[in-house]
């Protein structure tokens, strides 16, 4: 009878399911045929536009000096060619597709407000902003003024360049940013995206504080494109563009803010200066190794270990990896690989004990000695600042560059021993949170030393409130 009523249930909910897949094939249909006739139109005009932006822009600031360029264009080349280049820009989008754009609100004068804060950030079609908001200026990366006709936009924006790679032109960007919104209307105003980075739109994350440290007024724009194409690569983001009959860009927002900000291609919160990964890239890396059905993760991590306390290189390469995942092709190891470094180069130690974390596989007693004993350098039994930001790299699963917080408080009381570091991380206010999050223990049975992979060096056994000389094993609870 229950699996009678189980059927019917089913066959309830057929019917939607089936109407549901009829009706997502017919709009990728739809998609198609529009994009087979669209597409070239629109990307056609986009280019021809472009190409006659290049010259003009290029124009405004010819036969001006240094000292000229370094301030705002006034006079004939700004009543010339501004209105030209609004105009081109706004071809430019319309092409693409944008034909209407509708705005709520008023914006805020230069004397009213410095810079404009446009939020979410989600793919490079948000520079439509600037053209409803007049071509203000904005900040940009340095390399961009090598590519063709983009670095000539940006020398006609008088952009504020940057190379995030050089503190010293860090430095600098901060002073010209300062200078030009504290120049009571000398400067244009600014446009800043304050997420720094780009995401899928659907929250915002924590803003960096660029927009913010001229202490001037600042008006926030909400960007929101009532249309249900995600975040994707270049390529696919102009081919949905293009492949829609019209496009409506709405200034009204109704997402949640998170406390999370972008470091690399990661989306991260902070806890005490360290970068707390949303999703780890071992847990990208477990559900890889499980989809391959053959690979025993506990022994080969078990191995893995074994290997790094060898004293061989804990540097290996993809091949490498291939070969000690057991895998029959390196495309899995590729992927891994790259979840972890730029190159095809990767850190043993941060692999093994990340995916450790992920997984469980340990209880956070024979996971902190492990990852203590592979991260001591010079086996003194202590940690210098240096062990301690690649031993929480490994654990939390990213590099950290911010440990002068937690160094401090681990050697507060003493010398930065693995006694000391479990103290920290099962007391601390703060750093005991990095427990509950990552390792999600309950209560936790500590064992004994048994070589490399589990327990307390020297006979001693771990406590909730330090560390004592006996030999019995207690139940330790995390809160």
């Amino acid at each position: 009878m229950e699996r009678c009523k189980g059927y019917s249930q089913l066959y309830e909910h057929a019917h939607p399911f089936v109407h549901e897949v009829k009706q997502s094939t017919a709009l990728k249909i739809r998609g198609v045929l529009l994009g087979l006739v669209l597409f070239p139109i629109r990307i056609t005009l986009t280019i021809l536009f472009f190409l006659l932006m290049w010259p003009i822009a290029r124009l405004r600031l010819a036969g001006l000096s240094d000292t000229d360029r370094a301030r705002p264009v006034d006079g004939w080349r700004r009543w010339l060619f501004h209105p030209i280049m609004l105009f081109l820009s706004r071809a430019v989008f319309f092409s693409m597709g944008f034909l209407w754009i509708k705005v709520k609100g008023r914006q805020a004068g230069q004397n009213e407000a410095a810079v404009l804060a446009v939020a979410p950030h989600s793919g490079f079609l948000d520079m439509l902003v600037l053209c409803v908001a007049g071509l203000p200026t904005v900040v940009s990366r340095s390399e961009n003024t090598k590519l063709p006709v983009i670095g000539a936009l940006l020398e006609f924006n008088q952009s504020v360049l940057v190379s995030r790679k050089d503190p010293e032109s860090r430095r600098k960007c901060v002073s010209q940013i300062k200078e030009r919104l504290t120049s009571n209307g000398y400067w244009p105003q600014m446009l800043m995206f304050p997420e720094g980075t780009t995401t899928n739109g659907q929250a915002l994350i924590k803003f960096k504080p660029g927009a913010f440290l001229a202490g001037v007024p600042v008006q926030p724009v909400l960007l929101r494109y009532p249309n249900r194409v995600v975040r994707v690569m270049m390529l696919q983001c102009l081919w949905y563009t293009a492949s829609q009959l019209y496009r409506i860009a709405l200034k009204t927002l109704g997402v949640p803010a998170t406390s999370y900000v972008m470091e690399g291609s990661f989306p991260v919160t902070k806890l005490g200066g360290l970068s707390l990964p949303l999703e780890p890239p071992a847990g990208e890396t477990l559900k890889m190794l499980r989809c391959q059905g053959t690979v025993q993760i506990k022994a080969v991590i078990n191995t893995m270990i074994d290997y790094c306390h060898s004293g061989q290189s804990i540097t290996i390469t993809v091949d490498h990896l291939t070969s000690l995942l057991g895998l029959t092709d390196k495309h899995t190891a590729v992927k891994i690989c790259s979840l972890y470094s730029k190159n095809d180069m990767l850190d043993l130690r941060q692999f093994c004990l990340s995916v450790c974390v992920a997984a469980r596989l340990r209880d956070p007693v024979s996971l902190l000695h492990t990852t203590f004993t592979l991260y001591d350098s010079d086996g003194d039994g202590l940690l210098s600042a240096a062990d301690l930001s690649n031993l929480m790299g490994a654990l939390v699963g990213i590099p950290q560059y911010n440990v002068g917080e937690i160094y401090s408080e681990l050697t507060s009381k003493g010398q930065g021993t693995e006694a000391a570091l479990y103290d920290l991380l099962t007391t601390h206010p703060t750093f005991k949170m990095i427990l509950n999050e990552y390792f999600q223990c309950g209560c936790v049975e500590p064992v004994m030393a048994d070589g490399n992979h589990n327990g307390i060096q020297n006979g001693k056994t771990i406590h909730n409130n330090g560390i004592s000389n006996g030999n019995g094993v207690t139940h330790t609870k995390f809160h």
